[in-house]
């Protein structure tokens, strides 16, 4: 989730339950995905996607962090895995999802899904590149504009040597729409000897456990859903009700505080606001601070408003 569920965010959403060492209720994080084209990264640019590699590739409560990439040549991709291997990332995933234009008319992300020789082959390479201890994962979407060929490129990224795979249940074109095809993920699940890993339109408690009944995996990988209900995950493991807004709030002002550590003054106003627009598919507070600093473009005025708007509360 390319500029939305960032480092910051992984921050954030992990910490929810802590206090239970509950981290969330999530097992593991996937980065945003680093874009390899035809050279080997500096570190730097490894570090600025996933700081985390200086923590033992774990966020701040002590979740483990698989550091993405995507890009369409084995060779550079693998050189890059290595790279990110010997930083200390915690497991590799590799990116065969990603809908965006920008990316696809470079061959990547979703692109790749027209290609399962091609995706095995960088699947190959890169598990050859990287440590045995380490995982090589991969995501995939169920196709570029048809699932025709869903299962095999599920096989192509078996084969090259997948520890499991993600599979996010709708194609290229399909973009985010509704609904997602839970049942393709059954077929391929059913298809392959590796775990497989259910993810798409997952907004509730009620959406895991069909997702869950119908793909029959028994992991799931949430996205826009945790975004919008931080504590999903939670509630899903176990029997609880969402956060409260005060407690929502706390993580809203934790959240900007570590926004303003690393983001320049006139990025910062965006961050929030695009949190907030998530947030008020489950809170309504959330739409109404939403509307109350919309139009806002002094840093201080958002920052004075959101947390005189979270002692009034």
């Amino acid at each position: 989730m390319e500029g939305l569920l960032d480092y910051m965010l992984r921050d954030t959403l992990t910490r929810v339950g802590d206090v239970d060492g509950e981290s969330g209720g999530i097992d593991i994080c996937v980065s945003e995905f680093i874009r390899v084209t035809n050279s080997l990264l500096p570190a730097s640019a490894f570090y600025r996607v996933v700081p985390e590699l200086k923590n033992g590739c774990r966020t701040p409560a002590g979740v483990p962090v698989r550091l993405q990439l995507m890009g369409s040549d084995p060779v550079c991709i693998a050189d890059n895995a290595a790279r990110a291997a010997a930083l200390g990332a915690f497991g590799i995933d590799i990116n065969f999802g990603c809908p965006a234009k920008i990316v696809n008319r470079h061959g990547g992300g979703a692109a790749l899904l027209k290609e399962p020789e091609l995706m095995c082959a960088i699947v190959r390479a890169v598990r050859q590149a990287v440590p045995a201890q380490i995982p090589v994962t991969a995501k995939m979407r169920l196709g570029y504009d048809t699932p025709e060929f869903a299962l095999d490129c599920a096989q192509a990224l078996q084969d090259g040597g997948a520890m499991e795979i993600v599979v996010h249940a709708r194609t290229k074109t399909d973009g985010y729409k509704p609904p997602a095809y839970w049942d393709w993920i059954a077929r391929i699940r059913e298809h392959l000897n590796i775990p497989v890993i259910a993810n798409g339109e997952i907004w509730s408690v009620e959406d895991a456990r069909r997702c869950v009944a119908i793909s029959g995996c028994d992991q799931i990988m949430l996205g826009r859903g945790a975004v919008a209900n931080p504590a999903l995950a939670l509630m899903i493991r176990r029997d609880r009700e969402r956060l409260s807004w005060p407690e929502l709030l706390q993580l809203l002002q934790h959240y900007w505080q570590t926004v303003e550590q690393h983001i320049s003054a006139r990025n910062r106003n965006g961050r929030i606001k695009q949190w907030l627009h998530y947030l008020a598919r489950e809170y309504p507070q959330a739409q109404q601070q939403f509307e109350a600093i919309k139009r806002l473009t002094d840093t201080d005025a958002i920052k004075r408003h959101l947390f005189f708007y979270a002692a009034d509360q």
